[in-house]
């Protein structure tokens, strides 16, 4: 008779999808990514006056770090990847476009967010001066911070050996929530000194359009190559989380009798945009390295990659809830109840990682088939996506549980 330890142990391999390795490794870089915005979270539940009287602040979120991990985790697979920073080199090269695409889309994001909420009918809105501080001053703070993660893991991961395909996507997004919510409110506690804000938005715009002069003007190909295949792709992305930002803002007052369901969407965008970041990072490395086919209907290799979406979502989603529920707890939140805090996370975890799935794909395929960078497009769209159709998922959720 034979032993029933095997049978249990390939039994749990199934569990794990048709990647046990990749399976491992994303759910440990989620796990982890959700103890960030368990931090996210609380500082979310507690600054909804801030957000209130800043409205469209919740839709500033960057996407260009998790661009930045997918091309270096492209470039680990492809063997190019040198940890050293000098401006000629990949690295070095990367973060310079990092960098110049933070100050250019803070400044042209501050101005947009001005636009975007009087469209909404936002009453009592700042000025656009005081938007660009906000957004130039957050951007900058938060991208010191994740400029420095985004490079640790990719170094980490190619000493170690690991996918970063599996770890960046999760671990980015889920920083940035935590590193930008703080550094924007932080920012906008310096819009009530009306010199500051002039001062900082006259000097944001002068060195933003100096900066992206001298990038496109250097003679470094890949500085260039990013800078001009993002800009146009991260300012759609950006005004897409405006108007996610916005939409969340307008819905305050229903969400607000349960100040614990605002701490389930930092975890639960979250989640959403690592799981689309995960398969769009894996997608775009396989693209690259002609290990799949840029076809109209997915095929098996990268079907494989959306059945592992789909098999890490149920139990990272169940998590971010859990999640939600301790930062309630932590901070005396008013909540409906860890079932239909799982209730609304399942069932808007599942609409949204479903639309995830075929923006990582098709944006992938798209791009690459008309001869741009996959890695300069994947992560932006699937992100600030997103943020606008999760948000709609999770409304939807919260109407139909709450």
């Amino acid at each position: 008779m034979p032993s029933p330890v095997p049978v249990v142990v390939r039994r749990l391999r199934g569990l794990l999808g048709p990647d046990p390795a990749a399976t491992r490794q994303s759910l440990v870089a989620l796990s982890l990514g959700l103890a960030a915005s368990l931090v996210a979270g609380l500082t979310l539940g507690g600054i909804n006056q801030t957000l209130e009287r800043l409205p469209g602040l919740l839709g500033l979120r960057g996407t260009i770090f998790g661009a930045l991990g997918s091309r270096l985790g492209t470039s680990i697979h492809a063997g190019t990847y040198r940890s050293t920073i000098r401006g000629d080199g990949v690295l070095g090269q990367n973060l310079l476009a990092a960098g110049v695409l933070t100050l250019v889309t803070s400044v042209v994001l501050g101005g947009m967010a001005k636009l975007v909420a009087e469209g909404f009918g936002v009453a009592d809105t700042i000025s656009v001066a005081e938007y660009v501080t906000i957004s130039v001053l957050g951007g900058l703070l938060s991208s010191i911070v994740l400029a420095v993660l985004t490079v640790t893991l990719a170094s980490t991961a190619a000493r170690r050996d690991w996918d970063p395909d599996n770890v960046m996507a999760p671990l980015v997004t889920a920083s940035g929530d935590m590193v930008t919510l703080p550094a924007l409110y932080l920012a906008s506690l310096v819009v009530t000194n009306t010199v500051v804000v002039d001062v900082v938005t006259v000097l944001a715009v002068v060195v933003a359009a100096v900066a992206v002069t001298w990038a496109l003007r250097s003679g470094l190909a890949l500085l260039t190559e990013v800078l001009r295949e993002s800009l146009p792709i991260v300012v759609v992305a950006g005004l897409l989380s405006l108007v996610a930002g916005l939409l969340l803002e307008k819905q305050v007052r229903s969400l607000i009798s349960f100040p614990a369901l605002l701490a389930l969407v930092p975890p639960f965008l979250a989640s959403a945009g690592a799981l689309g970041g995960i398969v769009s990072n894996r997608l775009t490395s396989k693209l690259h390295l002609g290990v799949i086919e840029p076809t109209a209907i997915p095929g098996a290799g990268a079907r494989a990659d959306i059945v592992l979406a789909y098999t890490l979502a149920l139990p990272v989603f169940a998590l971010s809830s859990v999640v939600a529920d301790l930062a309630a707890l932590i901070a005396d939140l008013d909540s409906p109840g860890p079932l239909t805090m799982l209730a609304v996370a399942l069932t808007g975890g599942a609409l949204a990682t479903t639309f995830a799935m075929a923006v990582a794909y098709w944006s992938a395929v798209a791009s690459y088939r008309v001869g741009i960078d996959p890695d300069n497009v994947g992560i932006p769209l699937v992100t600030s996506s997103i943020d606008l159709v999760g948000s709609f998922s999770f409304i939807l959720a919260v109407l139909v549980f709450v």
